[in-house]
C-alpha cells in the first residue's frame, strides 16, 4: 500500500526497504541500537519469506508447489492467517488471490523497476479467483493452493511486518518505539510524553517536510492507502497498484487516499485498503466498525468518521 506518515522526533533511524522507506523512531536514544537490530532481523525475514520479486522467497516456493499441501513456516503462516482473516472481514474486498491481477497490470517486479509509462495496454482484467479457494490449516500450518492462483500479501504483509517489528523493537529497547513501514505505522511500549506526532498526506516521503495536517498518537496503529504514490503507465492509462478483487482492474471509486486508526497496524491496514476498493459506502463502513478515519476524495473533498478530528478550513 501506499502511506502517508512521518514523525518529529529526531532519535531514528530510516533504511529503504520492501521497496519503500522504513523508519524506526524510539522515545530513548539510548534503545535505539536494540530497536534498530530488531528492525533490520524483521525486515530481513519477512523479505525472505513474502517477496513475490524473489525466485528464492518462501511464496515463490509455494506457488512452484500448487497444487500440493505444504507446510509453511511459522512466519508465512502468521502472514497467511492475516491476509485469510482480512479477507474474511472485508467480504473479499481485501483479497490474497489478487496476484495474477497485481502482476497483469504490470506490477511484477520491484516497483522501482517498473516502466513509469509503458506502451503496451494491460491485459485484460480478470477477477480474483477468490480467498476460499485456498485450504488453509493453522493449526498445522498446511496450506493448498490450486494451481492457477497467485497470491500477493502485499496489502497486510507490510503492516503485518510493522507491528511485529514495533512489538519486539520496544522490548528489545524497553522503551516506546514507533515504526513506520512507508507510511504504515505501529507504536508500541510507552510514547514519549505528548505523544507521538505524525504527519500525513498522500505521498509519505513528501509529508516529512510538507504533511497535510499533524496527528497525535500513543500506540496502536496508523495507516493510509493513497492511489496517488504508486502509480504507472500503460498505453497512456493511468493504473495503480490496489486491485479490486472483483474486477481484477483498480478500483472505480472516489477516494485517492484514506486513513484509518485501529488498535493494530494490520487492523488499520486492512479497513483502508477495503474502503478504497469498496468506494462510496466506505464512510458508513467505516463509522459501523468504529475506526476513525479520514478519507480524501480524488476532488479533494474530505469526509471523517468515528471520531477522527475535524479538518481545519482547508484543509
Amino acid at each position: 500500500m501506499s502511506a502517508s506518515h512521518t514523525v518529529d522526533r529526531v532519535d531514528r533511524v530510516g533504511v529503504h526497504a520492501l521497496g519503500t522507506t522504513a523508519l524506526l523512531v524510539v522515545a530513548d536514544p539510548d534503545g535505539l541500537g536494540a530497536a534498530e537490530e530488531v528492525l533490520h532481523g524483521e525486515l530481513a525475514a519477512i523479505d525472505a519469506v513474502c517477496s513475490r520479486f524473489r525466485d528464492d522467497s518462501e511464496i515463490s516456493r509455494l506457488h512452484e508447489c500448487a497444487g500440493s499441501a505444504v507446510v509453511v513456516s511459522p512466519l508465512l503462516g502468521e502472514a497467511l492467517s492475516v491476509a485469510m482473516r482480512a479477507a474474511a472481514l472485508t467480504d473479499g474486498l481485501v483479497d490474497p488471490t489478487v496476484g495474477r491481477a497485481v502482476r497483469d497490470l504490470g506490477y511484477d517486479r520491484d516497483f522501482a523497476a517498473i516502466d513509469p509509462d509503458h506502451p503496451e495496454p494491460t491485459a485484460p482484467a480478470r477477477p480474483a479467483p477468490g480467498w476460499w479457494r485456498v485450504a488453509w490449516n493453522p493449526e498445522r500450518r498446511e496450506v493448498l493452493l490450486p494451481r492457477g492462483v497467485a497470491l500477493d500479501l502485499g496489502a497486510t504483509a507490510k503492516a503485518l511486518s510493522a507491528d511485529r517489528i514495533a512489538v519486539r523493537a520496544a522490548e528489545a529497547a524497553g522503551c516506546g518505539v514507533l515504526v513506520s513501514l512507508g507510511g504504515d505505522v505501529s507504536a508500541a511500549g510507552q510514547a514519549p510524553e505528548g505523544g507521538w506526532r505524525l504527519g500525513i498526506g498522500d505521498d509519505h516521503e513528501r509529508a516529512l517536510a510538507e504533511p497535510d495536517l499533524t496527528v497525535t498518537i500513543a500506540g496502536g496503529g496508523l495507516a493510509t492507502s493513497s492511489t496517488t504514490r504508486r502509480t504507472w503507465r500503460r498505453a497512456g492509462r493511468t493504473v495503480h497498484h490496489l486491485v479490486d478483487p472483483h474486477t481484477g482492474d483498480v478500483p472505480d471509486g472516489p477516494w485517492r487516499t484514506v486513513t484509518v486508526a485501529a488498535a493494530t497496524c494490520v487492523d488499520a491496514n486492512i479497513a483502508t485498503t477495503a474502503s478504497i476498493v469498496m468506494g462510496e459506502a466506505a464512510p458508513g463502513w467505516l463509522a459501523e466498525r468504529g475506526l476513525p478515519s479520514r478519507l480524501v476524495a480524488v476532488d479533494g473533498r474530505i469526509s471523517t468518521t468515528a471520531g477522527w478530528p475535524e479538518p481545519a478550513e482547508g484543509t
